[in-house]
């Protein structure tokens, strides 16, 4: 009964996004920290030339904050950025961006976006998923063979101090403000419960090696979110792996 519940959960999450979409950038420019952390874990894509002739796909792409990072690390690439929300889509889209950005209305889940791309970046989004073993696996699969996989997300389940210090940021400053800002506290909520069940940094650098990834990597952020926010990075086999 737990899993169904959590599940049902998730499938939410792009409505209360939607409800939340007209606060959504004044809430994370409060975080100093949170473009910049983007465009760290962008630019650890490690892509060569600026990403001319590369292609990108931004999964989960919100307001557009992670393909401004994506764009950040790979200038001359062409980036798809795709989100379940249609009001964050609509927020993103009312930005300037070169034509080498395009934005698509989708989950992720149902994702009909030809491959391949030369790299995924996925912020803030697979502890999201219903089943993320089944969606990281369609990652590898739309991946060129060796192409890169970035997955920016929070990740406390390792650290007590980082446990910590999740639940004192949560409890004085982004439920508070984000209720505030958005007249409920749903999502918020949310927000703390779902990253503290989400994988540990060992075990999602183990599900990603389950799911067929190699070179699989991680790395922390500077400032209070060390060891709070992680930049975990795997490669598409350079011959291909089948499904498990």
């Amino acid at each position: 009964m737990r899993r169904r519940q959590t599940a049902l959960r998730a499938r939410t999450v792009p409505a209360a996004f939607d409800d939340a979409a007209a606060s959504y950038d004044a809430l994370v420019a409060a975080d100093p920290g949170y473009h910049r952390h983007l465009r760290a874990s962008a630019r650890r894509m490690g892509l060569p030339g600026n990403g001319a002739g590369l292609r990108i796909l931004d999964a989960g792409c919100g307001t557009g904050a992670s393909t401004a990072a994506v764009l950040n690390a790979a200038p001359l690439a062409q980036i798809v950025a795709v989100d379940a929300s249609e009001q964050m889509l609509r927020c993103a889209r009312q930005k300037t961006w070169p034509l080498s950005v395009r934005f698509a209305h989708s989950r992720v889940e149902d994702l009909s976006e030809d491959g391949p791309f030369d790299a995924v970046f996925a912020a803030y989004l697979v502890r999201n998923l219903d089943d993320p073993d089944e969606r990281l696996r369609a990652f590898r699969r739309m991946l060129r063979p060796g192409g890169r996989l970035v997955v920016h997300e929070y990740s406390v389940r390792d650290s007590v101090r980082a446990r910590a210090v999740w639940n004192l940021v949560c409890w004085t400053i982004i439920i508070p403000a984000g209720t505030a800002a958005s007249g409920s506290s749903a999502l918020y909520r949310y927000l703390w419960r779902s990253v503290r069940s989400f994988d540990g940094v060992e075990r999602f650098q183990r599900r990603l090696r389950d799911c067929g990834f190699t070179e699989v990597e991680s790395r922390t952020v500077p400032g209070w979110q060390r060891r709070v926010v992680h930049t975990f990075l795997a490669r598409a086999p350079a011959g291909g792996a089948p499904d498990a």
